[in-house]
């Protein structure tokens, strides 16, 4: 790995998800939707390692060529996440969490509270969790822990695309309006796709661990999972739906709340 390169394109790589967040800032002020940053979220991760790709070529052209594996994976992960976010926020109104977010403001400046709390804490943290990725556009060689990663990573998109995909259907239903969605990997995790999002970044945290100074990079699966499965994610998700879906309650009794297994029976939960 070229340590060096590593280290002095980290202000680059925050630069490039400064502006990212920024055109994401831009964005949201124009259609005053502050959950426009959801749809630039996972793509942001996809610019971040282009950039040091593209540094890392130009300095090394003779790096590995196993890097554009995980490239296209980032790919891959990335914008089938941010197109699908997208479109579901197409006609719909502002996410509640952004709504609870805003609220803090209390007459201040509401443009730059929301940079402040929205758009640059999310871009320092999409800098932060996306240092595997850097780690390995920079690596001249990557070794056996490959596989292991890029199967984590196929597994980790395989649940968070299918479990998005089956609740849309789900929702597209009118006669589901109200109901809690219970199906397909629904009916073992209450978070399929969440549960996939932090597999895969698992799996790339493998990959990065294959690479010299890599393992250092661990506050980045660790990062991804609390902020799943502790801040906005499952808990912000959850107490929405308690409120708005009925059978959610006994749907929480009998149903995983992350890692898949088979439901409980009501009188066993």
């Amino acid at each position: 790995m070229h340590v060096s390169a590593f280290f002095e394109n980290l202000p680059f790589s925050f630069l490039a998800a400064l502006v990212w967040v920024l055109i994401a800032f831009a964005v949201g002020t124009k259609v005053h939707r502050n959950s426009t940053m959801d749809v630039f979220w996972g793509s942001g991760f996809l610019v971040v390692m282009i950039e040091s790709m593209a540094v890392s070529l130009r300095l090394h052209p003779h790096g590995t060529w196993l890097r554009y594996l995980v490239l296209a994976t980032v790919a891959l992960w990335s914008l089938r996440l941010s197109i699908h976010i997208a479109r579901r926020q197409i006609g719909a109104k502002e996410d509640t969490r952004y709504v609870d977010i805003m609220a803090g403001a209390k007459g201040r400046n509401e443009k730059y509270y929301a940079f402040k709390m929205i758009y640059g804490l999310q871009g320092f943290l999409l800098w932060v969790v996306s240092m595997p990725l850097q780690m390995i556009a920079f690596s001249a060689h990557l070794d056996w822990l490959l596989a292991p990663g890029l199967v984590l990573c196929a597994i980790g998109i395989f649940f968070e695309a299918v479990g998005d995909e089956q609740l849309r259907r789900f929702l597209a239903n009118p006669d589901n309006r109200g109901t809690t969605m219970n199906r397909g990997l629904w009916r073992y995790t209450r978070h399929p796709n969440y549960f996939g999002d932090a597999v895969t970044w698992g799996g790339l945290y493998v990959i990065a661990i294959g690479v010299p100074w890599g393992a250092l990079t661990f506050l980045s699966p660790i990062t991804m999972w609390y902020l799943l499965t502790n801040l906005s994610g499952k808990p912000m998700l959850e107490k929405k739906l308690s409120n708005s879906r009925k059978g959610y309650q006994e749907y929480i009794a009998t149903t995983s709340s992350f890692f898949p297994r088979p439901p409980k029976k009501l009188a066993d939960a």
